[in-house]
């Protein structure tokens, strides 16, 4: 009797067996170490700003001639410049970019990184609106530690070239120039504009990715680096046509004579009216949609290496 039933016992121990590991709450997700993050997010921004160059250039260049006649197809304004003045002009102001990139990048994801790590649930899963919030953190961060001063830097070495400007040459001497004529405070002008461009992009990028993110997860798409790249190009779409005016104002605010927040908004008001706004959009959309699927495959897989 006792060895018939030994099965049986067997049996009833191996199925609670099963129904307690499959009871087991799935392990929350590991988020990266900050120096992780900060190395991750610096590569991305290096890479994804020496590939998107050309677009940030015709970009800048059309939200300055706001009002004036110009294309608004990038690779037109792209083929004009590289005609006139060589191909070498496109990349103007692009070491000074892709520095600043890879900084300002290494800020945002370390910021939201740790900041997530604080608003996300046992699980490590973001909700919509702390995924919005933290981006939001994550880009006033970035914007007062990074963007502002090589923004305004970027932005006078074009604004510059375009009015035939001799007076600098490269990033470091135009960051001096301003630095004697205006001050320190010459580096931080536009630094409100830009930090609501700032805080505004991140937030909609980042919150958007971490929602398009989640989405595929449970719906069981593959997580690999092509839904990375396709997650992340459409987070730049959505990015673009939310905060345009937002870049448009900074942008004004940032040219080589500089202007107030409020004077750049009035200036864009009065110069093509509240389509100007919108100036640079196509330009814009070129680059955030590559740059968004790049930075955040590259991210996801450097910071996996690193990890």
């Amino acid at each position: 009797m006792s060895v018939a039933s030994a099965p049986v016992n067997n049996s009833i121990h191996t199925l609670s067996t099963a129904n307690v590991t499959k009871a087991t709450p799935p392990k929350a997700k590991q988020a990266p170490t900050a120096l992780v993050s900060l190395c991750s997010g610096a590569i991305a921004g290096g890479v994804e700003a020496t590939a998107t160059y050309p677009f940030e250039f015709a970009k800048t260049r059309a939200q300055l001639q706001v009002g004036a006649s110009s294309s608004s197809n990038p690779f037109a304004v792209i083929a004009q410049v590289a005609r006139n003045d060589g191909i070498g002009a496109i990349y103007t102001g692009c070491s000074t970019l892709i520095l600043g990139t890879a900084f300002k990048a290494g800020v945002r994801f370390l910021s939201f990184d740790s900041i997530r790590r604080h608003l996300a649930d046992e699980k490590g899963v973001l909700s919509p609106w702390r995924g919005v919030l933290a981006g939001m953190l994550a880009g006033a961060a970035e914007s007062v530690v990074a963007v502002t001063p090589t923004e305004r830097v970027k932005t006078a070495l074009i604004d510059n070239a375009k009015n035939g400007g001799q007076s600098s040459r490269g990033g470091l001497q135009t960051c001096r120039l301003i630095i004697q004529t205006q001050g320190t405070a010459g580096l931080y002008r536009g630094l409100v504009s830009t930090t609501m461009k700032q805080s505004a992009t991140s937030a909609v990028r980042m919150g958007s990715y971490n929602v398009l993110k989640e989405l595929s997860r449970r719906n069981n798409i593959a997580q690999n680096s092509a839904t990375t790249f396709g997650t992340g190009a459409v987070a730049g779409v959505i990015t673009v046509y939310t905060t345009q005016p937002f870049d448009t104002i900074k942008t004004q605010a940032q040219s080589a004579k500089g202007a107030s927040t409020g004077k750049a908004f009035r200036t864009v008001l009065q110069g093509a009216g509240i389509r100007g706004f919108w100036s640079g959009s196509t330009m814009r959309l070129g680059r955030l949609v590559f740059s968004g699927g790049i930075v955040f495959t590259v991210y996801e897989q450097v910071a996996a290496l690193l990890s």
